[in-house]
């Protein structure tokens, strides 16, 4: 939550005050120990740090100004250790590297959002419930290219492209489902997958 020098300064005061008395200062006292000499410049500091979330106020009783102790950001991890290959047929030689991986080598600078997946229709490409897709996005894509497609501005799939004459294809990679065809001019592409992520636990 982005803060004002000022508000930072009235922030810590109240901290170090209450954290010094037992007990959280009056406006007076704040003024006083900032230099300010307006009330109504006090007042209005608390309230925008109570509207951000970072104070409260009981109003049923004095001294009633308390900081809200702030959870510590979380921690995320840019590049993830890329320590070798794994064999998914027959085993080889477990060699560890210094490598390492971020969503960054993937993507590159291209703009991509995620799209978490609701439904089965590209099991088939190894793609189902609950996992997330890397879209890159585009309003052009090649035949055969797995697409995020708008049919008539409402509904939005995840199908495979192709161009039929005057129709668009949208190829569910599903046995057991029939493909989309819809006139060209009713379908826009919203972007094409790049990858995708699963999360096992």
């Amino acid at each position: 939550m982005a803060i004002t020098r000022r508000q930072k300064e009235v922030l810590d005061f109240l901290s170090t005050f209450t954290s010094r008395n037992g007990y959280s200062p009056s406006y007076e006292e704040i003024a006083a120990g900032l230099g300010l000499s307006s009330l109504a410049t006090v007042h209005k500091h608390v309230t925008n740090l109570q509207t951000k979330g970072l104070l409260q106020r009981a109003h049923n009783r004095s001294r009633s100004i308390d900081v809200i102790p702030q959870r510590p950001p979380r921690k995320t991890m840019d590049r993830l250790p890329l320590l070798g290959r794994i064999a998914a047929g027959k085993p080889v030689e477990a060699i560890e590297t210094a490598e390492t991986i971020s969503l960054g080598d993937i993507i590159g600078s291209r703009e991509v959002y995620a799209l978490e997946v609701q439904g089965d229709s590209m099991r088939d490409e190894h793609i189902v419930s609950g996992d997330y897709v890397l879209v890159e996005r585009t309003r052009t894509a090649r035949e055969g290219e797995i697409i995020v497609a708008l049919i008539d501005g409402t509904d939005a799939t995840l199908k495979r492209f192709y161009r039929e004459g005057a129709l668009i294809r949208l190829q569910p990679s599903n046995s057991e489902m029939k493909p989309i065809y819809a006139p060209a001019k009713n379908v826009s592409i919203q972007g094409k997958v790049l990858g995708m992520l699963r999360k096992y636990a």
